[in-house]
């Protein structure tokens, strides 16, 4: 008995020094003052959901097509509901707003906040084997994002960033990139409407190169980092695809707006209907006079 009791003291101080070291590297990968809670729950989620994409990758039971060019499996089911659940027992009076609901779902008596969650995007390149996906959490607070997660499992890089605080990817601080020229741009390129052949055009003539890569969350979370100089995206974003990482990007010093110059980010904005356009400042302007 005595020997049992021992082992289970044992196990309970081991299990208490692992919780500790993860919520201790979990502390490490974000910075805010006024938001530190919801930070580190959105990471720990984040990175939940990343262990049961790669627990699944490439061993899929379920893919069905949800739009001409949309795929859902149950993966994106699994990774939204672990964060919806999550944020109602946490935060029980928040509102929960996320790609398979499809609607604002109100938790309870309404705080004004909405947790805004993309649970996989990049679901056609997780789908087919590429990758390059990701899950993408926001908490919205008064209009605006105040916290932004963006988690890439296979690369075990996490990005957020704070309404007040850096952009950190694995808890270091990152900034958009310095080229000076144009024609130095690598860029990920996406427009669509009146003159779309034409702008394309003179844009890739303008720059270095462009890349597509099938999520829009990493991708701007890559302009954040330097990686990319570049996103631009006409219609056909929603909240989800960049709530967290446009405040990202913007907290690491780029301009992001909509393809004609409006602000980034308004709940008031219709799902599939989002532009964004976010690139150094110096740049800005110009790829905006390209695109607009």
């Amino acid at each position: 008995m005595a020997s049992g009791a021992a082992a289970q003291a044992s196990g309970s101080a081991a299990e208490s020094k692992a919780r500790l070291a993860r919520l201790s590297r979990l502390s490490r990968l974000g910075r805010s003052v006024a938001f530190g809670p919801e930070l580190e729950l959105a990471i720990d989620l984040a990175h939940q959901a990343g262990r049961i994409q790669m627990e699944r990758y490439e061993r899929l039971e379920s893919i069905r097509a949800k739009g001409p060019r949309d795929v859902v499996t149950e993966v994106d089911n699994l990774c939204e509901d672990l964060v919806r659940l999550a944020v109602r027992e946490r935060y029980p009076s928040d509102s929960f707003y996320a790609e398979e609901i499809g609607a604002v779902a109100h938790t309870g008596a309404s705080s004004g906040r909405v947790w805004i969650v993309d649970p996989l995007d990049g679901t056609v390149n997780y789908a087919n084997g590429i990758p390059f996906f990701c899950i993408s959490i926001a908490l919205v607070a008064e209009g605006r994002p105040v916290v932004g997660v963006v988690y890439d499992p296979t690369r075990d890089e996490t990005f957020a960033g704070a309404v007040d605080g850096p952009s950190l990817r694995n808890g270091e601080p990152i900034q958009v990139g310095r080229k000076e020229l144009l024609e130095d741009l690598v860029v990920t390129l996406a427009v669509g409407g009146r003159g779309t052949v034409r702008k394309r055009h003179l844009a890739l003539k303008a720059i270095r190169a462009h890349r597509s890569m099938g999520s829009s969350a990493l991708t701007l979370s890559y302009v954040a980092c330097g990686r990319f100089d570049v996103y631009a995206q006409g219609a056909g974003l929603s909240a989800w695809d960049v709530a967290a990482a446009g405040l990202i990007a913007e907290r690491a010093g780029a301009t992001v707006t909509t393809l004609d110059g409006k602000p980034w980010f308004d709940l008031a904005y219709q799902a599939k209907k989002w532009s964004c356009l976010a690139a150094a400042p110096a740049h800005h302007a110009a790829m905006l006079a390209l695109l607009s």
